[in-house]
């Protein structure tokens, strides 16, 4: 047996020592557990909302997004192996070398798109589904895409089974938005571009709100954007942020 091959095989068990610890974990947590995690989590939420409001101007979130976010269970959009981390305020993998947004971001991205029960919306970056979840509740109809086929099968399969029957889900190339059922009341962008994208600016409806992460790598800021009804444009910076990047035109759908 070739010392490649014996670590191999001992990564191997230890990964499937993990899976199963994790699922024993899992099977001994009830509705009422997770129910008593996400309240934690969003105390957490609170909290931080509060202590950044010198920042965001946003220090006590919308009680319409408190609920959403109290009742959506965060544990469906992980992997199985991190169900028990899933309340914490944190962002966790997902694969693909993608993540779940951290509660707090979440929240405060939905709050500062001031969203209306008619609204229609946008997503850029689907990942697990978890944000579409949150915005499902608050709006009309959403409409997400994702590069990466994977994601966009799964985050699409896994909103279907929990009941949200108002999101669409699309592998594409978010760079460009989607075009086919614009304008959009509001865009959310869950990946980072150093330039704002041209064709997510003009598929915002006047009057419309975007919220998305701009600049370069190691010095992003989550930005406002707002059409105002004449059309004209203006940004605010709200907050550092770090997130992937959204890929750049000539990337191919289906692709990380």
């Amino acid at each position: 047996m070739t010392t490649w091959f014996r670590a191999t095989r001992i990564c191997g068990i230890i990964r499937y020592r993990e899976l199963f610890e994790a699922w024993r974990v899992f099977l001994t947590m009830s509705e009422d557990v997770f129910e008593a995690l996400r309240a934690e989590m969003l105390a957490e939420v609170i909290a931080e909302a509060a202590m950044t409001a010198s920042h965001t101007g946003r220090g006590v979130f919308s009680e319409r997004v408190i609920d959403v976010l109290a009742r959506v269970p965060r544990h469906e959009f992980v992997p199985i192996e991190l169900q028990p981390y899933a309340y914490l305020n944190r962002p966790l993998p997902i694969g693909y070398e993608k993540t779940i947004s951290q509660p707090f971001i979440v929240a405060l991205m939905t709050d500062l798109l001031e969203l209306e029960p008619d609204d229609v919306v946008l997503e850029i970056g689907a990942g697990a589904g978890y944000q579409a979840a949150i915005l499902a509740q608050l709006v009309r109809q959403v409409y997400s895409v994702d590069i990466i086929e994977e994601l966009a099968e799964g985050a699409e399969k896994r909103l279907k089974r929990l009941g949200y029957a108002n999101v669409e889900v699309r592998v594409a190339n978010g760079y460009y938005g989607l075009a086919e059922h614009a304008p959009y009341d509001n865009i959310i962008v869950t990946a980072a571009c150093e330039l704002i994208p041209p064709p997510l600016l003009a598929q915002l409806k006047p009057g419309g709100r975007m919220i998305i992460p701009t600049g370069i790598p190691d010095k992003q800021a989550l930005t406002l954007v707002e059409k105002s009804a004449s059309g004209k444009l203006s940004t605010r910076d709200v907050l550092p942020v770090r997130f992937s990047e959204l890929e750049e035109p000539g990337a191919t759908a289906g692709l990380a």
